[in-house]
């Protein structure tokens, strides 16, 4: 008699429609309740990088900015006023130069992005921030 009444089990289908409904809700919340920020309304620190690897330089144009604002070119003291004329001098030797902005940590970041504009301004795009 086990031979002639076999019951077949009916696999159980899994409903997927109330699953994926409940995703895009979820979805659609995460969008609605989203805040954008911009990064100047942030206060952030930023931390340091650890990743960046050796700080090996091999141009010859340095730029050292200390925590109170006081800047070198290549080890010499100058002023604000001073830095895009000798870059524009650079840039008139040698276009594709590198530049390091080695800044300490606690340096404003008014200078660090007045010297990156200022390479920009001269033509000098090839620049970099040293790390730690």
């Amino acid at each position: 008699m086990s031979g002639l009444y076999q019951r077949r089990r009916r696999r159980r289908d899994m409903n997927l429609l109330p699953l994926i409904d409940v995703l895009v809700m979820l979805i659609f919340f995460a969008f609605v309740t989203m805040q954008f920020r911009s990064a100047t309304t942030l206060n952030i620190t930023l931390p340091k990088v650890e990743t960046a690897g050796k700080n090996e330089f091999k141009g010859t144009v340095t730029i050292g900015v200390t925590a109170e604002g006081e800047m070198t070119f290549n080890g010499q003291p100058v002023t604000e006023d001073q830095i895009e004329g000798l870059l524009t001098e650079v840039h008139n030797v040698d276009r594709d130069i590198p530049v390091l902005i080695s800044a300490d940590e606690n340096t404003p970041l008014r200078l660090v992005t007045f010297l990156m504009d200022a390479c920009r301004k001269t033509g000098l795009s090839r620049f970099s921030l040293q790390s730690r």
